[in-house]
């Protein structure tokens, strides 16, 4: 089973209560981020117990070669010696030997294998635990403004907020009909000032008055004495 099917077996229920009970995105992903710290420790501790087993292996298949080709040359001895019966009983101690040693060398191939496997599935592991982690702080962020709004939104939409801001606009129309009653009671009565003012202003508007006549009478003068020219 590789890494990523056993990681996914260890944060499965818990991921799953998490979203049946609507925690909050930055609970899950510092839970997700300890799943995935205390699973690359238990891979780790588990890989290299595999690399102590794999060079005891290797030992074991170092001394099976060795015994091999001491009862090779037991058996050339015997041989020599015209006991070809012990000759015998050595070259058959010398093919156990030989066939252990040839077991272990494929069993560690296969541990190679999976090995090799491992190494690539904890690699993906730690850039896929160093990409969680760049992301936290951004997600954390995200749910803190989006519950900041989401609290806002709700006052928006708050009955209460709404029927705050109906008694104000009743205030205000009702200081509208105050404010138009006060100026009702000034219409139709000037005071000694306001008189003052309009004599002021009639009398702007007679000098403006008498200028424009004088610039017309001016321009009908200098058009008459063209045509006389």
């Amino acid at each position: 089973m590789g890494v990523f099917s056993r990681f996914t077996d260890i944060i499965n229920s818990n991921i799953n209560n998490l979203l049946d009970k609507a925690e909050d995105p930055a609970k899950m992903v510092r839970l997700i981020i300890q799943e995935m710290e205390d699973t690359l420790v238990e891979v780790r501790s588990s890989s290299a117990k595999t690399l102590a087993d794999k060079k005891e292996l290797a030992r074991q298949g170092n001394r099976f070669e060795k015994d091999a080709q001491q009862w090779q040359e037991k058996a050339e001895l015997a041989l020599s010696k015209g006991r070809e019966d012990l000759a015998r009983a050595a070259l058959m101690e010398k093919k156990k030997c030989s066939e252990n040693a040839e077991a272990l060398i494929d069993e560690l191939n296969h541990v190679d294998g999976h090995i090799s496997k491992l190494q690539d599935e904890i690699s993906q592991l730690q850039d896929k635990l160093a990409d969680a982690k760049a992301r936290q702080k951004a997600i954390i962020m995200r749910e803190k403004t989006a519950t900041s709004r989401l609290k806002v939104k709700r006052n928006i939409d708050n009955d209460r907020v709404n029927d705050a801001l109906s008694r104000f606009d009743r205030y205000e129309r009702k200081i509208d009909d105050i404010e138009a009653q006060v100026e009702s009671y000034d219409m139709g009565s000037k005071s000694l000032a306001d008189e003052i003012a309009d004599l002021e202003s009639d009398e702007s508007v007679d000098d403006e008055l008498a200028q424009l006549k004088a610039k017309m009478k001016s321009s009908k003068k200098v058009k008459k004495e063209e045509k006389v020219k």
